[in-house]
């Protein structure tokens, strides 16, 4: 993945852009980031799943279960 650099010489006001290939270390960084976020986004979904199905299980809506809740 090609990044990207911007400097700002604020001396100056000259804007540089530097285009470069990632580092090994940013790739690895960058695959660990999104396992992670895989990850977490499973994890919201069964969660949503499971609460789903106690409300049908229980018959009642989030709403109501709410109500309970208060």
């Amino acid at each position: 993945m090609k990044i990207i650099e911007r400097i700002h010489d604020i001396e100056t006001g000259k804007i540089q852009d530097i285009e470069r290939d990632e580092t090994p270390a940013e790739i690895a960084l960058r695959t660990e980031l999104e396992k992670n976020l895989v990850a977490e986004q499973t994890a919201e979904a069964n969660k949503a799943t499971a609460k789903a199905a106690l409300l049908a299980q229980l018959g009642i809506t989030e709403e109501q279960a709410k109500l309970l809740l208060n």
